[in-house]
């Protein structure tokens, strides 16, 4: 079980993946490793390649109120690409997804949670709305963790 966090955290929310995979860090059972990642297509698809459940998270501009969050199934046919293209990387998680299901390259479970974020400009911190989403959406991946690990 793999749990991705992704973004950057000098660029305000673009920080609520990496600020959120912390804290599943801290919170999860045994055996489930952690990653922060900035978002390249290359690298995603490296660490996931061998995984059977991932659970990615990242800042997305889906048009929703800034803090809202989703939860979307990586492996359905409409993954909503445009929502996950404002990033700092020219070929990042929705490129990951597009090109891992060509090449037969994508997890058995994958689990994408987009945190809608605001500021995205340089500096450090995540806005208070943001910020309260990234605890929650931490919390509902632990929860989602120890689930899938109780019927195993």
């Amino acid at each position: 079980m793999l749990v991705i966090g992704i973004g950057n955290m000098f660029r305000h929310d673009d920080g609520a993946g990496p600020s959120a995979a912390s804290l599943v860090k801290a919170g999860a059972p045994p055996g489930v490793k952690v990653l922060i990642r900035s978002g390249d297509a290359a690298d995603l698809m490296e660490v996931w390649a061998k995984e059977e459940y991932v659970f990615v998270i990242d800042a997305m501009k889906a048009g929703l109120t800034p803090g809202e969050f989703k939860r979307i199934d990586g492996r359905t046919p409409t993954f909503p690409v445009k929502d996950f293209q404002f990033s700092t990387h020219s070929m990042g998680l929705a490129e990951a997804i597009e090109i891992g299901r060509v090449l037969v390259r994508l997890p058995k479970n994958l689990i994408i949670y987009g945190i809608e974020v605001s500021d995205v400009g340089n500096g450090q911190g995540l806005t208070p709305v943001v910020e309260k989403a990234v605890s929650e959406v931490a919390a509902r991946i632990i929860e989602e963790i120890k689930a899938i690990q109780a019927k195993q």
